[in-house]
């Protein structure tokens, strides 16, 4: 097999945290992700029974968790810790947050049931992959984002405060502030009433007269 860390010294954790490609054999991921699944299921099972009393798990398996923010269980992630949720936040049933790399959500979002943000990506081309070699982007959600049910965020993706993402879109790409996008792939149809509107131009695609879109939980 191609040695793809000739001369890098550094582990397979100290790689994956600079966001280079690495190998998901690292002894230390291994522990933190068991951690996190275990804190994560624990606190669905306290959540069914007590969900004030089961908030010093869910703070205690995210990163950083903002005041007044509540995730509906099950939870799922990769570690946990590199989860920030912004105050105010909420989020449906089963979210699954794939955190090898940051994922940062703002205040006083809405993330509808199912919604997926995955930072791991993998290589296009065909024999690194077959060795395993894999990476990750951040994912950025801006404050006031509304997300709909059963979204997918797609890895590097950064969504601007006060935008709304429609039912079951996937979002492969930069979405600005104050604006309404929808589909597969998701594309900007309209602005946000009240919000800082985004001129319409073609990194928006941003249309005339949009038709209604489909945003709900």
């Amino acid at each position: 097999m191609t040695d793809y860390f000739a001369g890098d010294t550094r582990t397979n954790r100290e790689r994956m945290l600079a966001g280079d490609p690495y190998v998901a054999d690292d002894p230390d991921n291994e522990q933190r992700s068991r951690r996190g699944a275990q804190l994560a299921d624990a606190y669905h099972r306290a959540c069914r029974v007590d969900p004030v009393a089961a908030m010093p798990l869910l703070e205690a398996l995210v990163g950083h968790l903002g005041e007044g923010a509540f995730v509906k269980p099950p939870l799922f992630v990769d570690y946990g810790e590199h989860i920030s949720i912004g105050a105010r936040t909420f989020a449906n049933y089963g979210l699954v947050a794939l955190d090898v790399a940051p994922i940062t959500i703002g205040q006083d979002c809405q993330i509808g049931p199912n919604v997926q943000l995955l930072t791991p990506t993998h290589p296009l081309e065909a024999q690194p992959r077959r060795d395993k070699l894999e990476a990750a982007e951040p994912i950025t959600i801006g404050d006031n984002v509304w997300i709909g049910g059963g979204a997918i965020i797609c890895p590097g993706v950064t969504i601007g405060a006060d935008s709304v993402i429609g039912a079951g879109a996937v979002v492969t790409k930069d979405v600005p502030p104050g604006v309404v996008a929808v589909g597969n792939p998701a594309r900007v149809i309209k602005e946000v009433p009240g919000a800082p509107s985004t001129p319409p131009d073609s990194s928006t695609g941003l249309t005339g007269a949009p038709a209604e879109p489909a945003v709900q939980e």
